[in-house]
């Protein structure tokens, strides 16, 4: 089974060599200086508490209406991991912005924990727009939306539905049913998906009765000389100081692990379906010009409707856009949005 996962590229690992430098403009644990924080929470349709990061202006004037702008995590991550730098990247061009945490993952609820619910995660989006647009300071017409690596496909799914989202951008974005079915570079045969999904049955019969619960995929914890380099890429970034992050109750030997009852979940999973019916509201897809990730981008950019954008990023990969700070282009994310958000 290690084998199979390890074909699928959803062994999330990392970059470059053991002892590699975190690259001087890395900066996944920014706190800006400019601007006022608040930890909310809110609820989905479903009763679940949804927890978040409220980054404002400190110069909010509460006569004013602002645009809002949600961004979600990568797939396994907290908002502490990617989301919240964009967060403030964002704030600080003047948009009111909310990083949050999707079901089963850090401070939001759900059980069991780092369950895989897509659904459920496009929900909270959804969720967030709830809570946004009822602020007073909010221009409910004016909000829009950043997903990271796995939300991408995940706010895609959602604005299919929730038209309030006006304006879509997406970064090294993961279409996480594609990855789960197909594996990267469509990889993965028939018969190796329908063993994974044949391991992940037979475990519910374990668990069922009361058996310990299993994960799967994530980022491994050590590398050694064969780890492969997209895993050795995830490893810089989730099990070194430059993004690690444990949230309370959980453990490090459980950070970016799915479960793996629930993990076949996205085999069910096809936001790209239909994605032309988000038209005519914009769309921005930035991905890294050598990420191993970047055909989902590129698949994405050729089924939307207009208008849409694909940005590459000159010599990047897919984790560079998690949190350098000198790759990632806030200035196009920040004229996508006043141009579309206005």
């Amino acid at each position: 089974m290690k084998n199979l996962l390890l074909s699928m590229g959803l062994l999330f690992s990392s970059f470059s060599a053991i002892g590699a430098q975190m690259p001087a403009d890395a900066d996944n644990f920014y706190q800006s200086q400019q601007l006022t924080v608040q930890k909310v929470s809110f609820a989905n349709q479903y009763r679940m508490k949804v927890a978040g990061n409220l980054y404002l202006p400190r110069d909010l004037d509460p006569q004013v209406r602002y645009p809002a702008i949600i961004v979600g995590h990568p797939m396994g991550a907290v908002k502490e991991q990617s989301a919240n730098l964009y967060a403030q990247k964002m704030a600080e061009q003047g948009f009111v912005t909310l990083s949050l945490d999707l079901s089963f993952w850090g401070e939001s609820a759900g059980e069991p924990r780092n369950a895989v619910a897509p659904d459920i995660y496009a929900e909270d989006f959804s969720a967030a727009v709830d809570f946004l647009g009822t602020r007073a300071f909010v221009d409910r017409e004016r909000i829009g939306v950043i997903g990271v690596c796995g939300s991408g496909s995940f706010a895609i799914s959602a604005a299919k539905i929730d038209p309030r989202l006006k304006a879509i951008a997406t970064v090294s974005m993961y279409d996480m049913g594609g990855a789960n079915r197909n594996a990267l570079n469509h990889s993965l045969t028939l018969e190796q998906r329908k063993a994974i999904i044949a391991e992940a049955t037979e475990q519910r019969y374990v668990e069922f009765t009361g058996g310990e619960t299993r994960y799967t995929s994530g980022t491994v914890h050590q590398l050694d000389e064969n780890t492969h380099p997209i895993q050795r890429e995830f490893f810089e970034f989730y099990r070194t100081p430059r993004g690690e992050f444990t949230p309370q109750g959980s453990s490090p030997q459980l950070t970016t692990h799915p479960t793996l009852t629930s993990n076949v979940k996205f085999m069910n999973f096809y936001p790209f379906n239909d994605i032309e019916t988000i038209a005519p509201r914009p769309m921005l897809f930035i991905a890294g010009e050598n990420a191993h990730s970047r055909e989902f981008s590129d698949e994405a950019y050729r089924l939307a409707g207009e208008p849409k954008e694909l940005v590459l990023v000159p010599g990047t990969g897919h984790v560079d856009l998690y949190d350098r700070v000198g790759l990632i282009p806030f200035e196009r994310l920040t004229s996508f949005f006043r141009n579309n958000l206005k």
